[in-house]
C-alpha cells in the first residue's frame, strides 16, 4: 500500500470539513475521488501535501501514512522532496511572468538526483509536444490547454512517482480533455501513481482503476471505477 488514510478529520477554524474519511492508494494505481463541490476533495489532497492556502485547512486528527510511516506533520518540501509526491492545483497556479522553461526549472529547487533532471525535461516535452514549441514564451500567453499541460509538467520535474491532481480538465474543449487523460494513462503504464478529482466523474471512472465518492465530507462509496460507473446511484447523482 503506497498511501493510507485513517480517520482523517480536517477542519477550517471550527468548521469541520472532513469527517474521518479513511482511504488507501496502490502502487501503479489511478485512483479518483468524486463528489459534488464543497464535498471535501480538494481538501483532501491539500491534507495529504500540506500546500493549502494560509487561511485553509488543518488536521485535527487521523493519520496518513505513506509506504507504512506517518507523515502527519511532515513539512510540505518534505513531502516532495522524500515522499516524491507533487500536486497539480486547481486552477494551475504558474507563474505568468516566467516562461515555460522558467516555471519547469523551479520545480526542480529540493532535487537531489540532478543527473534525472534533463532526462526528465525531456520526458514533459516528449508527453507535450505543445511546451516544446512554447518553451521560451511567458507563460501568461499560453491557452488554457497549455497552462495546465505545463501545471501537469511542473508537477512531474519535481521528481515525483506519485502525482495529485485536481481537476486537470477544468476550462479545456472536450478534444484536449481526452488529449490530457490519454497522457495521464500513458504516465501511468509508465508506472506513475495517480490520485485524480475530476469535476467530469463519467472521464474519471473511465480511466481509473477505483474510485471513492465523498459527500459533505464523508466516503459514502468506494469500489471498482467501472463498477461505481454502472452504479444507479452513482449515475444520478453525478453522471446525469
Amino acid at each position: 500500500m503506497l498511501l493510507e488514510i485513517n480517520d482523517l478529520v480536517v477542519k477550517y477554524g471550527n468548521i469541520e470539513a472532513l469527517h474521518g474519511i479513511s482511504f488507501h492508494v496502490n502502487e501503479g494505481e489511478i485512483v479518483t475521488l468524486i463528489g459534488a463541490n464543497g464535498a471535501g476533495k480538494t481538501t483532501t489532497l491539500h491534507a495529504i501535501t500540506r500546500v493549502p492556502p494560509p487561511e485553509g485547512p488543518k488536521i485535527h486528527s487521523g493519520d496518513i501514512r505513506f509506504r507504512g510511516r506517518s507523515i502527519q506533520g511532515v513539512e510540505a518540501h518534505t513531502v516532495v522532496r522524500d515522499c516524491h509526491i507533487a500536486l497539480a492545483p486547481e486552477g494551475r497556479h504558474i507563474f505568468g511572468n516566467l516562461t515555460v522553461e522558467e516555471n519547469l526549472k523551479l520545480a526542480t529547487f529540493s532535487r537531489k538526483d540532478t543527473g534525472a533532471i534533463q532526462q526528465d525535461y525531456q520526458r514533459v516535452y516528449d508527453l507535450f509536444p505543445r511546451l516544446t514549441e512554447r518553451r521560451t514564451q511567458r507563460s501568461e500567453s499560453l491557452s488554457g490547454g497549455e497552462q495546465q499541460m505545463l501545471a501537469v509538467g511542473r508537477a512531474l520535474m519535481t521528481g515525483c512517482n506519485f502525482i495529485l491532481l485536481d481537476e486537470p480538465s477544468m476550462g479545456l474543449a472536450p478534444l484536449l480533455m481526452y488529449d490530457m487523460f490519454r497522457t495521464l494513462k500513458k504516465l501511468n503504464e509508465l508506472g506513475m501513481t495517480i490520485l485524480l478529482i475530476e469535476q467530469n466523474a463519467r472521464l474519471a471512472l473511465k480511466f481509473a482503476h477505483r474510485a471513492y465518492v465523498l459527500d459533505t465530507g464523508e466516503i459514502v462509496m468506494s469500489g471498482r471505477a467501472e463498477a461505481l460507473a454502472e452504479n444507479p446511484d452513482v449515475q444520478k447523482a453525478y453522471l446525469g
